[in-house]
This record gives structure tokens, sequence and C-alpha cells, in this order.
């Protein structure tokens, strides 16, 4: 099976509450677009599940979130991988696009 979505045609922005669009959900894993206006966020939180999660940006810039107040740059092209179980979110300081692939799927 091949499918093609295109990314930034099907997911907007609104001022109200950061924007969820599944794009993909299998038995192997899961990927969905968020898509963040200047100042909303995905507090920080875990899984108590094993597997990984990948977030990466393609639009805009913010902070990638960790445990203890942690934080990285997050900016076009970056990627943060991490265990599941490990504290993680995401703020954005900028309209912000970023697709987050979580394995196995919760």
């Amino acid at each position: 099976m091949i499918k093609r979505i295109e990314v930034f045609k099907e997911n907007s922005f609104s001022d109200k509450n950061m924007k969820k669009f599944l794009l993909h959900d299998s038995s192997d894993f899961k990927i969905l677009n968020f898509n963040f206006s200047p100042g909303q966020e995905l507090p920080i939180h875990a899984h108590d599940i094993d597997g990984q999660l990948s977030i990466v940006v393609l639009e805009g810039s913010g902070e990638f979130l960790g445990k203890d107040n942690t934080s990285f740059s997050a900016n076009p092209g970056d990627v943060l991988i991490s265990d599941i179980r490990e504290p993680h979110g995401i703020r954005a300081k900028s309209n912000m696009r970023v697709l987050v692939t979580i394995a196995p799927p919760i």
C-alpha cells in the first residue's frame, strides 16, 4: 500500500487551540501532524509504555520541552527522538507545523 498525504494542504492553524491531524495509524506506527499558533503548546507529558517517538519540525520555530523544565530550540529540519516514557512536549514561538511518529502506536 502507498498513501500520499499533502500535509501543508490538509491541516490549518487555529488561534484557539493547536490543530491535530492523524496521518497514519497501523499496528506498527502512528504519524500525527500538529499545527501550533504562537504561544500554543503540547504540555510536557510521558506515556507508560515501551516505544519511541520522533518529532520533526516542518515549519516555524519553537522549543522542544523535556523533564525538569529543560528546553531545546526547535527549527525547521530539527528532529527530536526519545523513548516515549521520557517526558516531552513542544511550545511554538511562531506558526509551527510538526510531524510526530510513535512506534508502536498508542
